[in-house]
């Protein structure tokens, strides 16, 4: 049986006083998560905003976010290093960081195998608050990752909200989507949740929902977080009754853990009481042919 121990982090974001107690958050995290015996651990969308708190808070946001992506080098080692000495596969939430022309500033998702390895998966649509006010601009391709357990996607908060990008990462074999996320209140964080569930069903996949949680009050846009991590599945009798395998509290410090059955995610494709992902191709052949009618 292929399983895999999972870990969704409700990452508390607080005021630090120096970058050392933003690495010892991390690091407490990364350990607890060995103990429990994860393999892969996920943090949410923009947790490194904390470290917002060491400079000039009153200074333009879009500068202040370009501050913190000069110090992506830093984060990025600090999470590699942690990963190979946890022998975890970390999918690091995401920070603002530079493209390669070093101008344009991404909101990126690194993904670290458990020998240290890294690659990046960008935030394909970006926010109003991201577009407008920190000047963010959208990544330009998906990525799949595959492991020793299986494939998996990772779709940033406001791409969940767009499903052709889950369907084409579960029609390429994922069965897993990971969803980091940050959003500031109740209606934002549901619009994630309740899309991510949906691309569990649609494309019989395990969702894992991280988001952010805690407040910054002199941070315009993570001044406050709402947020509750969970494991979502597809609903079928194989999975747990409400499609929901793990939860954690609302707004809480947490972190979650469950047991994916990746083999589950196969049968359930092959032989499940609906068979959503491979009957979307009949959908896409119907697009081609749509009548418009006038009614009178």
């Amino acid at each position: 049986m292929n399983r895999i121990r999972v870990a969704s982090l409700q990452y508390f974001i607080r005021p630090v006083r120096h970058f050392d107690d933003f690495k010892a958050q991390i690091e407490a995290l990364v350990d607890t998560a060995k103990d429990y015996k994860v393999r892969m651990l996920v943090f949410p969308e923009y947790f490194s905003t904390q470290l917002l708190t060491l400079g000039d808070v009153k200074r333009p946001i879009a500068d202040q976010i370009r501050d913190l992506a000069a110090q992506e080098d830093r984060i990025v080692s600090l999470l590699a290093t942690l990963a190979k000495k946890a022998g975890l596969l970390i999918v690091g939430g995401t920070l603002p960081g530079f493209d390669e022309s070093k101008e344009k500033i991404l909101n990126k998702c690194y993904v670290f195998s458990p020998n240290g390895n890294q690659q990046v998966q960008a935030k394909l649509h970006m926010t109003r608050f991201e577009k407008e006010e920190w000047l963010v601009g959208p990544g330009s391709r998906l990525r799949i990752f595959e492991t020793d357990f299986g494939k998996f996607a990772v779709t940033i908060c406001y791409d969940v909200e767009f499903p052709e990008i889950a369907r084409v990462a579960g029609r390429m074999g994922a069965q897993i989507l990971v969803v980091p996320s940050c959003t500031d209140d109740r209606h934002g964080y549901l619009r994630v949740r309740y899309c991510a569930q949906a691309r569990a069903i649609e494309n019989q996949m395990y969702v894992i929902h991280s988001p952010l949680v805690g407040s910054l009050p002199m941070v315009p846009a993570v001044s406050l977080n709402y947020g509750q991590s969970a494991i979502y599945t597809p609903s079928d009798f194989s999975f747990a009754r409400d499609g929901l395998l793990a939860e954690g509290p609302v707004n809480q410090e947490s972190m979650i853990i469950g047991d994916l059955n990746i083999d589950l995610i196969e049968e359930s494709r092959q032989s499940g009481t609906v068979l959503p992902l491979r009957d979307s191709q009949s959908t896409h052949d119907l697009l081609k042919v749509v009548d418009e009618v006038v009614l009178t």
